[in-house]
């Protein structure tokens, strides 16, 4: 997509878009934020960078809203990045990584250096070995707060690599709910999300069977 995008100016265009998935009549204007360098976020009261799948699951986000009849409201903010800690040294990781994102888009789109990259990189059907599948994990929060002020803080948890070992079951849930749970009644075809398409039962099957776990803090 990277290596697309940069001979294609309407598509880097779309990806500076937050709502580039909602249809052309979704109305939001409210101003996201896109973290790119070093943050310190209040919410976390931490070091925080960019994080490399926020342009596509923000995305994702805004679009699940609009199908959900603007259920989140049309001033609805979301953004994910990568906490790094609360040190001098979790500040300097934090720039590290919006850095290292800032330039790879730009060494890509240069013959040469996009070479180099593309040696250097996993190849299709390379990843993770079956031990760091089995015994890798992810740890994701997320804040929210109301026009009223209430505050929420949610966790979510996998017990296996996320690139992987653990994509690789929600891949097959997501299959099993929607061959099973899903009523073609109810879910006539068209541009669907995960949440608006499957929602809570999907999340039932990730927690019974996929090692995901939820918790309201």
């Amino acid at each position: 997509m990277i290596k697309e995008a940069s001979s294609d100016a309407s598509l880097r265009k779309g990806l500076a878009d937050p709502y580039y998935l909602c249809s052309e009549q979704h109305g939001f204007t409210e101003k996201q934020r896109d973290v790119k360098m070093a943050v310190y976020d209040d919410d976390f009261q931490a070091w925080v960078g960019p994080f490399i799948m926020a342009a596509i699951n923000t995305k994702i986000v805004h679009r699940s809203n609009e199908l959900n009849g603007k259920a989140f409201g049309e001033n609805f903010k979301y953004d994910e990045v990568m906490i790094t800690g609360k040190t001098f040294s979790s500040r300097l990781a934090a720039s590290g990584i919006g850095i290292g994102l800032g330039v790879f888009p730009l060494l890509v789109a240069l013959p040469p250096t996009r070479f180099l990259i593309e040696k250097l990189v996993p190849q299709p059907g390379e990843g993770p070995s079956p031990y760091q599948q089995e015994h890798g994990h992810y740890d994701l929060r997320f804040k929210g707060k109301t026009d009223g002020g209430e505050k929420l803080s949610v966790k979510v948890t996998g017990d296996r690599d996320p690139g992987y070992g653990s994509t690789a079951k929600m891949l097959a849930q997501a299959g099993l709910c929607l061959a099973q749970d899903i009523s073609k009644s109810d879910k006539a075809g068209g541009f669907w999300t995960p949440a608006t398409a499957m929602g809570m039962p999907l999340i039932k099957r990730l927690i019974d069977n996929a090692g995901l776990k939820f918790s309201v803090e």
